[in-house]
């Protein structure tokens, strides 16, 4: 593998770690939106309408953030000298 590819292949990684959360985000959106009926049907009523499949999902979406705190963490920052 040539450097140049190299450089490819961590720079695509770099930006799947900013992909991780919003789509993670989404599939708990989604997944809620259809979790009403479960919820609906449960035999204990639940505060919230989510099942086990939302909540997995918005804590994978928050367990992969951090790419994105440190992006807005060093945005707008006059540079260390």
């Amino acid at each position: 593998m040539t450097t140049s590819a190299a450089n490819n292949g961590s720079a695509m990684a770099g930006w799947l770690a900013y992909a991780t959360s919003p789509t993670f985000a989404l599939m708990g959106l989604i997944a809620a939106s259809d979790a009403t009926g479960n919820a609906l049907c449960s035999v204990v009523p639940s505060i919230l309408p989510i099942d086990g499949m939302t909540a997995m999902y918005l804590l994978m979406s928050l367990f992969h953030l951090p790419p994105w705190l440190r992006l807005f963490s060093t945005t707008g920052r006059a540079p260390n000298r």
